[in-house]
């Protein structure tokens, strides 16, 4: 089994607002999260999987941002919209779904958004929903 060459370290702890509410340090940088209302929570931050959603968007404009910069096109702006919905897979299992929608504002060629739709889908968050993940836990 090989190891990360770089790990990184979040900490996620109770708020006190509410039976859901949580605190996240990364690094040096401060967050809330929480469940909705309509499932016992005081909606005091983004639920899990809209940390998820945000995760993938914010990673999926970033790398298009690094590549366009390296080749030097002109991407004024882009953003990204991402659904999570769960659907039933083609083997009867349940599947987790993300769809994103990319804007991209500039004067781009269609090859050059093309060839950006195709970079979105190496960013290192898509890539690992797309693998899957292990994850290992302990009591402390």
């Amino acid at each position: 089994m090989s190891t990360a060459a770089k790990a990184r370290e979040v900490s996620v702890g109770e708020s006190g607002l509410g039976p859901y509410g949580q605190i996240i340090v990364a690094g040096r940088h401060v967050m809330a999260a929480d469940e909705a209302e309509s499932l016992g929570g005081r909606d005091t931050g983004p639920d899990p999987y809209e940390l998820v959603m945000s995760g993938l968007g914010a990673c999926t404009a970033m790398t298009m941002r690094m590549y366009a910069e390296r080749k030097q096109w002109p991407l004024a702006r882009s953003s990204v919209q991402v659904r999570h919905s769960k659907i039933t897979g083609s083997d009867g299992k349940p599947l987790d779904r993300f769809e994103r929608v990319i804007t991209l504002e500039g004067d781009l060629s269609e090859e050059q958004r093309q060839r950006l739709l195709e970079i979105a889908n190496k960013c290192p968050v898509h890539q690992t929903l797309t693998r899957g993940s292990e994850v290992l836990t302990s009591l402390a």
